[in-house]
C-alpha cells in the first residue's frame, strides 16, 4: 500500500478509535474499535509484524504495570482506605468548604502520585461526592479538583501515569532521580491549580456545612503499610533495572490473598478489576500510533520540537505536547513525541511529559482519565456543563504549563 494511503488509513482508524473511547456507544468498551483497527493495519501490511512485535514488547511492561496497579487500587478500596480518607476529610474540614478543598487537593495529589491517576478518578471521586453530600456542601470545586489533579499531579513518579512510564524508559533516569527532578514541577502544578480553582469557584466555597456527628474512621494499617512497602519496592526494582510492575504485582498479591480468604473480594472481582478490555485498548492504540509514525507523521512531529534543553526549548516542547494531547489524546501524543526527543537528554523528555500530563485539563479528549471522570459523573446524573469545563481548562492550563516548565528548568539546573 502506498505510504500516503497507508498513513491516511491509519489516521482515520485512530480518529475512529478515539471517537469510540469518548462516546462509548451503548456502553461498549474502548477496545471494540481499537483492536479491530490494529488488526486491520496488520492484515493490510500497513504495520509490519516485526514492528508490531517490537512495539508490543516495549509497551508490555507499561501494560503489565497498569494491570497490577488497577488491582492494587481496587484492593485498597476493598480494605476501606478510600472510605477512611473520606471520613478524615469530612472531620478535618469541620464543614468549611475551603478546608475540604485543601484536603481533597492533598488526598488527590498523594493518591495520584502513588496509586496513579486512574485511582484518583475511579475511586477517590465517588468518595469526594459522598463526603460533600455528607457535609451538605457544593459539589463542583471538589469534584473538579479530582480530575484536574489526576492529570496535573501525575508528574511526580514514573508510576503515577502511563505516560510517565513511557517517559521514564526514554529519560535514562533512575526511579529516585526521576522523582527528585519532577518534585518541583509537581509542587508548581498543584500550587497553580489551587490558586486558580480557589478563585474560579469562590462563590461555591462560602458558608459552612454540617459537620455534626462526623467521626474519622480508623486508618487501615495493613493496607497502608503494604502500599508504603510497594512504593519502596518501586525504588528498589529501579535500582536493579527491574520493571516497577513487579513491585505493584507483589503489593497486589499481598493484599489479594487475605482479602479473598476473608471474603472481602472474590477471584472473579479481582479478574474484573484488571480490566482486560482497557489493557487491550492501550496496546491496540499503541499499534495504531506506531503505524502512523512509520508512514510519515512521526518525522513530521519531530520537526515541531526544537533541540536543546534551554528554557525556551522546553517551553515549546511542552506546548506542542499539550496541543497534540488535546487533538489525539495524551497517550498517542507521548508515543509520537518521545522518540523525537529521547536522544536529546532527560530535559526534553520530561518537557513532553509536562505537556501530555497537564495539557489534557483543557478538553475531555485530552486524557483517558478525564474520559473516565466524565463517565462517572454521567452515571451519577451529575454531568457538568462542557462550557464550564473548557473555560476552567483555558484558565488553568497555560499558567500550569509555564510554571511547571520553569520549575523543570530550575530542577534540571540544580540536579545537574
Amino acid at each position: 500500500m502506498p505510504s500516503p494511503l497507508a498513513e491516511t488509513l491509519a489516521v482515520l482508524l485512530l480518529i475512529a478509535t478515539l471517537g469510540c473511547a469518548i462516546v462509548r456507544p451503548r456502553g461498549l468498551p474502548e477496545a471494540v474499535v481499537a483492536v479491530p483497527a490494529a488488526g486491520l493495519l496488520l492484515v493490510l501490511g500497513v504495520l509490519p509484524l516485526g514492528q508490531a512485535g517490537a512495539e508490543a514488547g516495549s509497551l508490555g511492561p507499561t501494560i503489565g504495570f497498569l494491570a497490577a496497579v488497577l488491582v492494587l487500587a481496587n484492593l485498597c478500596d476493598r480494605y476501606g482506605l478510600f472510605e477512611a480518607a473520606g471520613s478524615w476529610m469530612a472531620a478535618g474540614s469541620r464543614g468549611r468548604p475551603v478546608s475540604l478543598l485543601a484536603l481533597v487537593f492533598a488526598a488527590a495529589s498523594v493518591v495520584t502520585a502513588v496509586l496513579s491517576l486512574d485511582a484518583t478518578v475511579v475511586l477517590l471521586t465517588p468518595v469526594v461526592f459522598a463526603t460533600v453530600a455528607r457535609l451538605h456542601l457544593r459539589t463542583k470545586p471538589h469534584v473538579y479538583a479530582c480530575t484536574h489533579l489526576a492529570n496535573s499531579a501525575s508528574l511526580l513518579l514514573p508510576v503515577s501515569n502511563l505516560t510517565n512510564l513511557l517517559a521514564f524508559g526514554a529519560s535514562g533516569l533512575s526511579f529516585a532521580r526521576f522523582g527528585a527532578t519532577m518534585a518541583l514541577p509537581w509542587l508548581a502544578a498543584i500550587g497553580v491549580e489551587w490558586l486558580v480553582l480557589r478563585r474560579f469557584f469562590a462563590s461555591d466555597l462560602v458558608g459552612r456545612g454540617d459537620a455534626r456527628e462526623v467521626t474519622p474512621l480508623p486508618v487501615p494499617v495493613f493496607v497502608t503499610t503494604v502500599v508504603g512497602l510497594t512504593l519502596a519496592g518501586f525504588f528498589v526494582t529501579s535500582a536493579f533495572n527491574v520493571s516497577p510492575a513487579f513491585a505493584a504485582l507483589g503489593g497486589a498479591l499481598v493484599l489479594a490473598v487475605p482479602a479473598v480468604v476473608r471474603r472481602r473480594t472474590t477471584l472473579q472481582e479481582l479478574a474484573i478489576s484488571i480490566d482486560l478490555p482497557f489493557l487491550a485498548f492501550v496496546l491496540a492504540l499503541g499499534l495504531v500510533v506506531k503505524a502512523i509514525s512509520l508512514h510519515g507523521l512521526g518525522s513530521a512531529v519531530a520537526h515541531l520540537v526544537p533541540g536543546g534543553s534551554g528554557l525556551g526549548s522546553l517551553l515549546v516542547i511542552a506546548v506542542v505536547a499539550a496541543v497534540l494531547a488535546n487533538v489525539i489524546n495524551n497517550l498517542p501524543a507521548a508515543l509520537l513525541l518521545l522518540p523525537a526527543v529521547s536522544g536529546a537528554g532527560a530535559g526534553p523528555v520530561l518537557a513532553v511529559l509536562i505537556g501530555v500530563n497537564t495539557g489534557p485539563n483543557l478538553t475531555y479528549v485530552g486524557s483517558l482519565a478525564t474520559l473516565l471522570w466524565r463517565r462517572i459523573l454521567i452515571r451519577r446524573g451529575e454531568e457538568l456543563p462542557i462550557s464550564e469545563f473548557l473555560r476552567l481548562g483555558a484558565i488553568t492550563v497555560p499558567p500550569v504549563l509555564v510554571a511547571t516548565t520553569l520549575a523543570l528548568w530550575i530542577s534540571l539546573r540544580v540536579m545537574g
